[in-house]
C-alpha cells in the first residue's frame, strides 16, 4: 500500500466524481487514465458510489479512493469495496483514528487552524483545504500554511481549470481537486484530463 503523498503527486489533478450510474463508471475511468489522470476520488453522494469505486479498480494503473466519507460506518463500507484512499470533507476525532489505525492512506478535509492542529495531533500532515474558494481562497491557503510548514494540500471546492495553475504553483500544494473534467463524450473527458495532467510546476 502506498502512502498519500505518493498518491496526491501522482497527478496534478484528482477528478472529483460523482457517479450516478455504475455502467458509467469503468468507461470514465478509462477515459480519465489516458488523458494522464490515474487518481480517482469516488464521491460518496449516490447509492452507485460503492459499486462504481469496484468498476474503477478493474482499470490498470488507476488509483481510486473514496470521498466524502463522514463517518465509521461509511469508512467500513469503502474498505469493503476495497478504497484505496480514504477522503473526507472534514475532520472528526473518531473518523480520523479509525482510519489512521487501519493504515489506509488518508487525506482529511480542512479549513481552520485547529483543523490543522487536530489532524497534527493524529500524525498527519496532508490534508485537503475544503472548500477552497469559499474559505479564503489561496490567500487564505498561504495564510495558514506559513505556521504549519510541515504540511501539505490539495485545495478542493470551487477550483476550476483557469485557477488550478495559480493554486499548483504555490509550494505546499500537491495537487488540486476538481470537477470540471468530467462532462460530455469520452473523448472530452480525456482532452481535459491530458490538459489537468499537463498542470505541472
Amino acid at each position: 500500500m502506498t502512502d498519500i503523498a505518493t498518491i496526491m503527486q501522482t497527478s496534478a489533478v484528482i477528478p472529483v466524481l460523482v457517479i450516478e450510474d455504475a455502467a458509467t463508471a469503468r468507461p470514465l475511468a478509462e477515459a480519465l487514465v489516458a488523458g494522464g489522470l490515474r487518481v480517482l476520488e469516488v464521491t460518496l453522494r449516490t447509492p452507485a458510489a460503492l459499486e462504481a469505486i469496484a468498476e474503477m479498480k478493474r482499470v490498470p494503473s488507476a488509483i481510486v479512493g473514496a470521498g466524502t466519507v463522514v463517518d465509521t460506518e461509511q469508512f467500513e463500507q469503502v474498505m469493503k469495496a476495497d478504497a484505496e484512499f480514504i477522503v473526507s470533507p472534514g475532520l472528526s476525532q473518531r473518523l480520523g483514528e479509525a482510519i489512521v489505525r487501519s493504515g489506509v492512506p488518508y487525506l482529511p478535509g480542512v479549513a481552520t487552524a485547529g483543523d490543522i492542529m487536530r489532524g497534527l495531533d493524529l500524525g498527519l500532515t496532508h490534508f485537503k483545504f475544503f472548500p477552497a474558494e469559499t474559505s479564503g481562497g489561496l490567500k487564505a491557503l498561504k495564510a495558514l500554511a506559513a505556521p504549519f510548514y510541515q504540511c501539505r494540500f490539495c485545495p478542493t471546492g470551487g477550483i476550476t481549470e483557469a485557477s488550478a495553475p495559480e493554486w499548483l504553483a504555490f509550494k505546499p500544494v500537491l495537487c488540486v481537486g476538481g470537477s470540471w473534467i468530467t462532462g460530455g463524450t469520452m473523448a472530452d473527458v480525456e482532452a481535459r484530463a491530458r490538459v489537468a495532467a499537463g498542470m505541472r510546476r
